[in-house]
């Protein structure tokens, strides 16, 4: 995962930043002459909410019947404040801006579904985290008004852990403040005058724990994916930037992009017992896919004054995939797999000068793979395709880089939630159910067709 953190984090960052390599200096490209170069430099402070996502790969050994290993995945809102301070310098590249930034998040992300063990014996787990906060450093690219970053740095919040058993009531139980590390990426606009606004990705590295309790021992990971928007006031910020005419994005657009994805598919499970008089097990936990996405869209814009709205239909080739859950104390193994999924969907924005900000939603679907091995055998393997819906926003604004592309050309930074609703199959005695929910933070290049996306400041 942290490789797919860091390689999508660069991706974000050179597509949503690079365009400052010389976009500035293409003066024909603009309506006016721009009176004043737009400076990043200088302290903010702001609020931020979104929504965080949990997986933390959970081992659990009882010491007598054997070993289980899921996911528990937190999941929740979250919001909090953030104040950092940015210089800015030129480079080859264009304007290159480092800052730090500190944040501290409230946070309501739980995991009490997760209902594992034998038929005799319940084992019920329970994770929270109710608050986090980082210590960043950020680095981008600036094309005026717009900011393409990455950041990364300390990571720190509170873990609560707990076990329990239907005939022994709560056996382990946990709280404690974690530390670690993040990494993520995002971009940020501004909005007028000293308010800027933001879209941005966090991946946190929160440790792992080893705990023994009588002859149980338990291993859990702490890995959250952060999703999240924010608004900025710049204190005393100098060349305040002042949009004038919206830039025109009406028309068709063809593009391509690249992310990364994390399910939470909520899955169950239920058989007879394997021998006469034994009675069923059902199983309650969580799959985890994720993985790299990468696929294209196509699109078409409709404008009034500020106000831009249009389609856009999107196939998505997928690596997501979890092969390490195995429950039921080690004789259930599965491999669950999203190798493809798409979206048509309505897109609603506002265009401030250059930049649109955009909401986004419609109809997902996409294919469904499930294996299962009991006790080194395969006894179910079902792939089906589901259709749901799903919603999300994101960032747009003009692409340069190095002068390999033109006016025509846009990046964009965005987050979908996708809900591709239940599958539920039966193989011979054994129900299989899941419930496919993804997290797809993205960015792109777009190619409009009927006219340039100029900045018009």
């Amino acid at each position: 995962m942290k490789s797919l953190c860091l390689t999508t984090a660069a991706l974000l960052s050179l597509t949503a930043g690079a365009q400052a390599a010389d976009m500035a200096a293409k003066a024909p490209y603009y309506k006016a002459p721009v009176v004043a170069v737009y400076d990043w430099t200088g302290f903010y402070l702001g609020v931020n909410a979104g929504i965080g996502l949990g997986r933390d790969r959970a081992i659990h050994n009882d010491g007598f019947l054997g070993t289980e290993s899921t996911y528990l995945s937190p999941q929740g809102a979250l919001g909090g404040g953030q104040v950092g301070y940015n210089w800015q310098t030129g480079s080859t590249l264009g304007p290159v801006v480092y800052g730090l930034e500190a944040d501290i998040q409230g946070a309501g992300l739980s995991d009490d579904r997760t209902n594992l063990g034998s038929p005799f014996v319940s084992t019920t787990y329970n994770q929270k985290i109710d608050w986090f906060g980082t210590v960043r450093g950020r680095i981008g690219l600036a094309t005026g008004p717009v900011l393409g970053y990455v950041t990364g740095g300390y990571a720190y919040g509170n873990v609560k852990t707990s076990i329990a058993f239907d005939n022994a009531g709560t056996v382990f139980s946990t709280n404690k403040i974690q530390n670690g590390w993040t990494v993520g990426s995002g971009v940020e606009a501004s909005l007028g005058g000293n308010w800027t606004g933001k879209i941005e990705y966090l991946y946190l590295n929160m440790g792992n724990n080893s705990y023994a309790f009588g002859p149980q021992t338990l291993n859990t990971e702490v890995r959250e994916n952060i999703f999240r928007v924010g608004l900025n006031y710049r204190v005393g910020g100098s060349a305040v930037y002042t949009p004038v005419v919206a830039a025109d994005w009406t028309g068709w657009y063809l593009g391509g992009n690249v992310g990364s994805g994390t399910g939470r598919d909520r899955s169950s499970i239920s058989k007879p017992g394997d021998l006469p008089g034994d009675p069923a097990t059902s199983l309650i936990f969580n799959l985890a896919p994720d993985g790299i996405n990468g696929g294209l869209q196509l699109g078409y814009n409709w404008q009034a004054a500020n106000w831009v709205y249009g389609l856009e239909a999107d196939i998505q080739a997928s690596s997501q995939r979890d092969n390490k859950t195995v429950i039921d104390f080690g004789s259930l193994a599965y491999d669950a797999k999203l190798p493809w999924f798409g979206t048509v969907r309505g897109r609603l924005g506002y265009s401030v000068g250059s930049t649109l900000f955009y909401a986004t939603g419609g109809y997902a679907y996409g294919g469904v793979k499930t294996k299962i091995s009991e006790d080194g055998i395969q006894v179910f393997n079902v792939s089906t395709t589901k259709s749901g819906w799903t919603a999300g926003a994101g960032i747009e604004t003009p692409f340069r880089l190095l002068g390999l592309f033109g006016p025509n050309w846009t990046s964009k930074t965005e987050y979908l939630y996708v809900d591709l609703g239940t599958a539920s199959n039966t193989v011979n005695t054994t129900t299989v159910t899941t419930n496919v929910t993804e997290h797809i933070f993205r960015t792109g290049l777009n190619y409009h067709f009927n006219s340039p996306v100029v900045a018009r400041y």
